[in-house]
Order: structure tokens, then sequence, then C-alpha cells
């Protein structure tokens, strides 16, 4: 493949996140995730289907081998970038997201090693999703989304959805961050909020926020 752009980058990342949670990726959600109309996703995953970076069926796209190396460094980048931001230079964790898209496509190799080493090689960004390693190697727990859990279950929040801003706004303001106990006190019926604990003060948290928190 010859120099990657930074929209190509961004089309590899972006179908292997959503391939996390839907696989095939539908061409309709992709187009959603990258706010661009369908058309113009079709033609760049046709292109993306020549150069052998992705699979693409009736069903979705997927992303071959070399699609994922290539997805896996962008991320890579991106969440060290994240980690940059937050650790060293004092942006909060809903300031990162978008200054980290532009520092992802920008980053050399000697600089992308400089700050993971300086930063001691972190394992996680600021909102909690897994960093891969020089090799592509990406650790994955097992996690449920908090939406799922039962009365009384109990789970340690491990990432968060990094995307929205006010969302992560939001959760701050209570408490509901990477490494904190959450217990599901109440869950009301026919899709009403669930009522968590943290940190000993209850809330009542809406079905469409606790899908966006991930626990173990």
């Amino acid at each position: 493949m010859e120099a990657d752009t930074p929209r190509i980058e961004e089309y590899l990342e972006s179908i292997y996140k959503l391939q996390q949670e839907q696989h095939p990726v539908s061409t309709s959600r992709l187009a959603e995730h990258l706010r661009l109309s369908a058309p113009s996703v079709s033609e760049m995953i046709k292109k993306l289907a020549g150069r052998d970076l992705v699979s693409h069926t009736e069903k979705g796209v997927c992303l071959t081998e070399d699609g994922k190396k290539i997805a896996k460094k962008v991320i890579r980048r991106h969440r060290l970038s994240e980690r940059l931001l937050t650790d060293v230079l004092g942006f909060k964790w809903d300031e990162v997201h978008d200054e980290a898209c532009r520092l992802e496509h920008a980053i050399s190799q000697e600089m992308e090693d400089r700050i993971a080493t300086s930063l001691g090689n972190p394992k996680t960004c600021p909102h909690g999703h897994p960093i891969p390693d020089k090799d592509g190697i990406l650790v994955k727990e097992r996690v449920k989304l908090l939406s799922e859990l039962r009365p009384r279950d109990r789970g340690i929040i491990v990432s968060v959805f990094e995307e929205d801003p006010k969302m992560l706004q939001y959760l701050a303001s209570l408490g509901l961050i990477p490494d904190v106990c959450v217990k599901v006190e109440e869950v009301a019926p026919f899709g009403g909020p669930l009522i968590v604990c943290v940190s000993g003060s209850r809330y009542a948290l809406g079905r469409e926020v606790a899908s966006k928190i991930k626990v173990k």
C-alpha cells in the first residue's frame, strides 16, 4: 500500500471499532459513525477492497489482516495521544478525542515510541480502552454493558464511550469513571432507568447512557 492517508486510516479505524459490536459492519452503520453519505462510504469501501484492506459482501464489510494491522497502529497512536494530552498537557478526558484524531495521522514512529516510553507504556487510554502494543497485540477483558446488569449486580467500570464530550462530562460528574465500582440497585420496567450506587451516592441512569459503559 502507498502512503497511508488520514482518510483511509480513519475508515480502517472506524471499521475496527465497529467490528467489536457488529460483524460484518453494515455500510449504513459505518456511514452513520463517520457522518458521511452511504454512497460516499460505498465508493471508499470499493477502493479499500481493491487494496486488499477490507473484504466486502452484501452483509457488510470486514477488515483483512493488512487492514487490521493499519487500524491497530492508528488506534495505538490515537490512545497514546489521548494519554499524552491528559497526563502531560492537562487536558480533561472530554477534550482529548478530537485532538487525538488530528494527532494520530501526524505522529511518526519515533515520536510514537518516545511518547509510549515517556508515559511508562500505558495499557489503556483515559477512557479505559486498551492500547495495542507495538506488535498490534491488544489485550481484551470479558466485559458486559452496564445496561445488561440486574438488580444487586456489581461491576467495576472498564471503559466508557469516548466520542461524546457532553456524555463524558456527565459521567465524570457522577463519578462513573474507569476502575470505579458500581452497583445496580433497581431496574425500572419497560425500558426505564437503572438506579445505580456509586461511591455511596444513588443515581437514575437512562438505558442509553448505561449502554455506553462497560463493566467487569
